[in-house]
């Protein structure tokens, strides 16, 4: 069953109307790559990824405010090599959030730009401009819905005459649920309406960073909503030809995989639909929709108190600092904890009269995988040749599609079908 390799290439994932102007070509960056933020908790262990498995010949260099930090991570990343290791000394970089030339000098001197500097909504905008006005691609971990649309509207269109190529939400949110899909509807007929079905399981633990910028999140709906509603009319109306939905469903139970799902309000489901948006593969109607998968009702309905309990503290000053203040950003788990951390993804595809389950899997997911996913990521675009033809504010599934997950199925990670059948009555997409 060929569709099952992940790894096979695919000549029908070519985004449309992103066309990449010329103005990148004249560019003769230093690094291939180039990460800010490597004294954080995700940096660190981002910068410990590219030290191992950068190719031969990346160039890459570390960057940030405080040289002695860098210099401490750079101590640590030799420490780490073989004793005959004979990489050179990795370059260190001043660049700081509130000196906006020192964001220019390294957009413009790399070719691809990873950002660990959260929370995103606060601290990321002037390094997504610089990257957007040199023409430079740019990758980071925001999960923060309100930060992406604010990109969007501010630098997109610079982007896309630049030729950068901006991209958010590379790390567990929000590249497994992206290229899961796509890897699903790979699997399901071409030309028909398809709908899919997301399921998480984890036993991960987070870091401060992580929390904080959910906390964020949390307390400012009201400006979310509007950056999502400005956004929308920014793009201007949908294909008439084409349905892309993302509805959050409910509670629900699911037979295949003896579960109950607890709807999911992440960035996620945005980020597949607007992948469906640009790819045609996708089909003339599709809908996604994630769910948390839990083993038993009642499991589920404490999810869901402990979620909207958590959504009240936050909208309370002084609840939402206590709660900061309990895990404080630049702390995680532990290596040992890390390690007992799996994920697994279930995604359930139904059209044109076939039924298909698959699975994405790792371990880790909060750290070790979205370190890994994200370094990938900066060397898919720094390196991997014929990918879309892709500019602005993109997707992985759009800008890099099969060849990211190819880099992750080496990596580690696991795509794979677990069961094919036939497509009951009720799961017809024309009956939603």
């Amino acid at each position: 069953m060929p569709h099952d390799d992940p790894t096979t290439p695919h000549d029908d994932a070519t985004p449309h109307g992103e066309a990449v102007t010329g103005e990148e070509a004249a560019r003769h960056p230093r690094y291939d790559v180039v990460l800010f933020g490597a004294t954080g908790f995700t940096g660190r262990l981002t910068a410990r990824y590219l030290d191992r498995h950068a190719p031969p010949g990346c160039q890459w260099a570390l960057a940030g405010r405080d040289r002695t930090k860098l210099a401490a991570i750079r101590d640590e990343l030799a420490a780490l090599r073989p004793p005959d290791a004979t990489e050179p000394e990795l370059p260190l970089l001043h660049a700081d959030v509130d000196d906006p030339a020192s964001l220019h000098r390294i957009a413009a001197d790399a070719k691809v730009v990873i950002s660990t500097v959260g929370p995103y909504l606060r601290y990321g905008e002037p390094l997504v401009a610089a990257c957007a006005e040199n023409g430079t691609d740019y990758v980071d971990l925001s999960g923060e819905p309100e930060f992406v649309d604010a990109m969007y509207l501010r630098h997109h269109e610079t982007a896309r005459r630049t030729g950068a190529r901006l991209l958010h939400a590379c790390g567990f949110d929000s590249v497994p649920y992206d290229l899961g899909v796509l890897y699903t509807v790979r699997q399901l007929p071409a030309g028909v309406p398809l709908h899919v079905d997301g399921y998480v399981r984890t036993d991960a633990a987070f870091s401060g960073g992580t929390f904080a910028s959910a906390l964020g999140a949390m307390s400012r709906g009201p400006q979310m909503l509007k950056a999502a509603r400005d956004r929308r009319r920014a793009e201007g109306p949908p294909d008439p030809d084409r349905r892309v939905s993302t509805p959050p469903g409910g509670l629900r139970h699911t037979a295949l995989l003896d579960a109950w799902g607890v709807p999911m309000p992440t960035i996620d489901p945005r980020i597949v639909g607007r992948s469906a948006a640009a790819l045609d593969r996708y089909g003339p109607d599709f809908r996604y929709r994630q769910f948390a998968a839990m083993g038993t009702l009642p499991v589920a309905l404490g999810a869901v108190a402990g979620a909207a309990g958590l959504l009240a503290l936050a909208q309370v000053p002084p609840a939402r600092r206590w709660l900061s203040a309990r895990t404080p950003p630049g702390e995680g788990p532990s290596e040992e904890r890390r390690a007992r951390s799996t994920f697994s993804v279930r995604f359930l595809g139904v059209g044109g009269g076939q039924r298909v389950a698959t699975e994405v899997a790792g371990g880790d997911p909060g750290y070790d995988e979205t370190a890994k996913i994200l370094a990938e990521s900066a060397l898919c675009l720094a390196f991997d040749p014929d990918l879309p033809p892709t500019s602005g504010q993109t997707t992985t599934a759009a800008a890099m599609g099969d060849a990211l997950t190819r880099r992750l199925v080496r990596a580690g990670l696991t795509f794979r079908v677990t069961h094919r059948g036939r497509q009951h009555a009720e799961e017809h997409p024309a009956e939603g």
